[in-house]
């Protein structure tokens, strides 16, 4: 054999027991189990960056920096996860309507209450409490946008605003004593004495009339 064909033979040899000790070294699994993995989502670069379009436009959005907000917004939906896409679409469409709000002229009280419950379903509450606030404001004889306005504030939290609003409600309507007492957005003041006193009034302290005055 001549001496560069022997040469290219050591070579080779070398090459396949360098491979050998890769195939079975630790290392060498890693390589392969990565390759054999396909990578997941959370794992692509694109990813992070559209969590971090998304947790921008979420703080533009509480500063009601909508125009920044809806940038951001619009780079993540049609992104890899759908979930979090779907979650910036919802947010995507509050922030066109913020955009569009002071242009938007409401025909009737009707049409503005909609659009705060439009608000309070895409979990948009800030916006919805800002319009249920003018609407009581403006037309307080309305007891639609009282009821409204308590159920938004027991969502948010502010339970004596809660049971300001639904007191007012009741008292210029008195079927919203009934409505409220199946509806769910009222279920965390369930426990309250003050809710349970205006759903159900006590009557028995109340005095009967005297039915003998009656006789003659």
């Amino acid at each position: 054999m001549k001496k560069k064909e022997a040469e290219n033979v050591q070579e080779n040899d070398a090459k396949a027991k360098k491979k050998s000790e890769l195939d079975t070294s630790p290392r060498g699994a890693e390589i392969r189990a990565r390759a054999a993995k396909p990578m997941k989502v959370a794992d692509d670069p694109r990813f992070s960056q559209a969590v971090q379009n998304y947790e921008a436009g979420l703080k533009a959005m509480q500063a009601h920096k909508y125009d920044k907000a809806k940038a951001c917004f619009e780079k993540v939906v049609g992104g890899l996860s759908p979930e979090l896409a779907d979650r910036a679409a919802v947010h995507l469409n509050t922030c066109k309507q913020q955009l569009n709000r002071d242009s938007t002229n409401f025909k009737t009280p009707e049409e503005k209450y909609d659009y705060a419950v439009s608000l309070m379903n895409l979990g948009d509450y800030v916006s919805a409490r800002e319009v249920f606030g003018d609407l009581t404001q403006k037309h307080p004889k309305l007891d639609f946008v009282w009821y409204g306005s308590a159920a938004l504030n027991c969502l948010m939290g502010h339970f004596p605003d809660a049971i300001a609003g639904l007191h007012e409600a009741i008292r210029l309507n008195p079927a919203n004593r009934f409505q409220a007492r199946n509806d769910s957005d009222f279920k965390s003041l369930a426990d309250d004495p003050r809710f349970t006193e205006l759903l159900y009034p006590d009557t028995s302290a109340e005095v009967p009339p005297d039915s003998t005055k009656w006789h003659f």
